[in-house]
């Protein structure tokens, strides 16, 4: 296997003309690789500068885990903090969890933050919908979201081996209007629900739309996880 290693956005390009498999941080391919065979020709976003920067309102894709800090919001910082063993977090990058992987840990920090996606297609750069990043799959450049007031995060404690643990994220942003708005995301087992509402200081009537929206139809554990932190996130903004 021949591992290309672009540093500049053509380069980059010339790779996906070339049908160059993405290997993002190799720990969820390699294991298929073994059973199933080698590529010919790979692709690796490791030294594009690109793919890692790190800011308030960005992330690149090819970051590995360990790297994310206090320079992006809570809910993105904390989301990563919990995905897998340290050793995974030393290799596993941002576009290989939520491209590559089927738990996608760090999707529901990405909906809350109302993020974009900068994919690489074979005419260049463009700006997508992670909806639209997830339905089909391009090559993740990196993610850019709008500074949200505050966030929060939770991932309850699961078994190993058993189902995907259920993961809560929150955060209010300044709405277009100049008012709040609250967005949560919740992945229940492999699938990832959202919603979102204007919201003012009253929390029990910001919960109440919020279960009007897809968040509606989830069960009374989750539904009580995600009372709970809306509840704090809330509260906090009010006290301070």
């Amino acid at each position: 296997m021949l591992l290309r290693l672009p540093i500049s956005m053509a380069e980059a390009q010339e790779c996906l003309a070339e049908a160059a498999v993405p290997i993002g941080g190799a720990t969820l391919v390699w294991a298929v690789w073994q059973r199933d065979g080698f590529p010919e020709l790979a692709m690796s976003l490791r030294d594009l500068p690109d793919a890692n920067v790190i800011g308030r309102e960005t992330l690149g894709a090819a970051v590995v885990l360990n790297r994310i800090d206090d320079r992006v919001p809570d809910v993105l910082r904390l989301a990563a903090a919990t995905v897998g063993t340290g050793a995974v977090r030393r290799t596993a990058t941002v576009g290989g969890n939520l491209v590559g992987s089927t738990l996608r840990c760090l999707l529901p920090a990405a909906l809350v933050l109302d993020a974009r996606a900068m994919v690489l297609e074979s005419d260049g750069v463009h700006e997508t919908d992670l909806a639209e990043m997830m339905a089909k799959r391009p090559l993740l450049v990196g993610l850019r979201w709008r500074d949200p007031i505050a966030s929060a995060y939770r991932k309850l404690p699961a078994e190993a081996g058993g189902p995907p643990p259920l993961v809560v994220a929150s955060a209010l942003h300044v709405d277009d209007g100049a008012g709040i708005r609250l967005r949560v995301a919740v992945r229940d087992g492999y699938d990832v629900v959202s919603g979102d509402t204007a919201c003012g200081t009253d929390t029990e009537q910001a919960l109440h739309a919020l279960h009007t929206t897809a968040l509606g139809d989830l069960s009374g554990e989750a539904w009580d996880v995600v009372r709970r932190q809306v509840t704090g996130l809330l509260d906090d903004r009010g006290s301070a």
